[in-house]
């Protein structure tokens, strides 16, 4: 989940232009069954799961597109915490996800 969750946050600051905060708080997706390094193939596509806040529109949508939804729900993918800096003016942003225990801290 790790490089799937870092691409979603990620998004959402850059694409979605969401404070650390808001981005980490979105609902996530996570794929299973993709290939791995250490030797799986993924086989007939994988699946999908999505966290509680996808909606049923966009889950059957997914579906529609081709995509085998096996989760609806009740999991929580990953865990982040953040920092952003701006360099004009200089400024921190930070954000701490709700899923898991932790802070971001800096100095």
């Amino acid at each position: 989940m790790q490089p799937q969750g870092h691409v979603q946050v990620l998004m959402n600051m850059i694409d979605f232009r969401l404070s650390p905060q808001q981005a980490g708080e979105q609902p996530r997706v996570q794929h299973f069954g993709s290939s791995t390094p250490w030797g799986g193939v993924m086989k007939e596509g994988g699946t999908v799961g999505c966290e509680f806040g996808i909606s049923d529109e966009v889950m059957d949508q997914l579906e529609r597109m081709g995509h085998v939804i096996t989760k609806r729900g009740g999991d929580m993918y990953g865990g982040y915490q953040a920092i952003w800096r701006e360099d004009e003016p200089m400024r921190y942003f930070a954000g701490s996800d709700p899923r898991k225990d932790g802070c971001a801290v800096g100095y």
